[in-house]
């Protein structure tokens, strides 16, 4: 069994061609869509967060939205880039949000990739410091946050405050007990997977990652799993991880889905440059008539490995054809597989 969630990016544009056309709709569709994931039986919500673009960006109005309209799909976040984040800030904003879906967020945060400025963490305010990159700034505010998150008081309380307190040292409020724990990293390399297992946080690894050994992509992808999962068994945490990977899968079940998506091109893995250092590799996506697919995912090595499965959906096509999609993989694949 596999839990089954969606990950939008909240694309939008204004061109006709797209059923997404302002900043509102990707908002407010993004909220129908959890309503609709749920309803079919899917098993999460999850947002990409990216600055100065056309996508979503704060993420806690919206998840606070889609909790507040939903009762038991998993909401959450794939992934929040920590380079721009004040972690105390994002402490409180997480925990109202948590509250108010019942303890169902499930908070994906990275290190970050190339965004659309040049060092747009600095228009918010921050800088690595000395000797530090920006990385190394983000897995900081990231530590910052899950000592956050433990709910210890911290910060020395006036003596003349303005309502009465509790005793001792003060912790952020509003706090949602648990949150701690539904704290994933999106790791780019076998080495911040290892940190992330240390560090007692769930795994998310999407449909890209440093090409560290030549091998296809969901090979590599399996391996990085197996070395989290040994650093979680090694760091001697008491409860079991959790691990997700996205993928990209378009059953071809009626015309619609064939004049999107039946024309190929996607069946092999790429590799590319994401910044001057680093090599990475890109996973191919799947698009097929449903038996074929699964005979395609059988063979996927790192979807096998993982628990949760987030399938990237193109949500400028709208709430209907994206709902269609998910209930087609739940439906005509999952079951073939074993995943329902």
């Amino acid at each position: 069994m596999k839990k089954i969630g969606f990950l939008s990016f909240g694309h939008w544009t204004p061109s006709s061609q797209s059923e997404t056309r302002t900043a509102a709709d990707a908002l407010l569709q993004s909220i129908d869509l959890a309503v609709a994931a749920e309803e079919l039986g899917a098993d999460g919500a999850y947002f990409r967060v990216h600055h100065f673009a056309r996508q979503l960006a704060s993420p806690f109005p919206l998840l606070a939205a889609a909790g507040a309209k939903t009762r038991r799909i998993e909401i959450g976040t794939a992934v929040i880039d920590m380079r721009y984040e004040n972690p105390l800030y994002m402490a409180e904003d997480a925990g109202a949000a948590d509250l108010i879906a019942g303890g169902r967020l499930q908070l994906g945060i990275s290190r970050g990739s190339p965004e659309q400025v040049i060092d747009g963490w600095r228009h918010f305010g921050y800088r690595p410091a000395e000797g530090q990159s920006d990385a190394d700034m983000g897995r900081h505010h990231a530590e910052v946050l899950l000592d956050m998150l433990r709910g210890q008081g911290f910060a020395q309380p006036n003596p003349r405050p303005m309502f009465p307190n509790p005793p001792g040292l003060l912790r952020l409020e509003p706090y949602s007990e648990g949150l701690r724990e539904r704290i994933w990293w999106g790791a780019g390399s076998n080495a911040t997977a290892a940190w992330a297992a240390k560090l007692g946080m769930n795994l998310q690894s999407s449909t890209l990652k440093d090409d560290e050994t030549g091998e296809p992509f969901h090979v590599q992808q399996a391996a990085q799993i197996r070395i989290f999962r040994a650093g979680w068994k090694e760091a001697g945490h008491a409860r079991e991880p959790r691990v997700s990977v996205s993928r990209s899968i378009f059953p071809l079940v009626d015309d619609r889905d064939r004049a999107y998506f039946g024309r190929g091109g996607e069946e092999a893995d790429q590799v590319g440059f994401i910044d001057e250092k680093t090599r990475a590799i890109f996973g191919r996506g799947y698009a097929a008539e449903p038996a074929r697919l699964v005979e395609q995912l059988r063979q996927d090595e790192a979807v096998a490995e993982a628990d949760t499965l987030l399938l990237t959906i193109p949500n400028q096509l709208g709430v209907a054809y994206c709902a269609h999609v998910i209930e087609a993989i739940l439906k005509q694949v999952a079951p073939a597989l074993g995943w329902r």
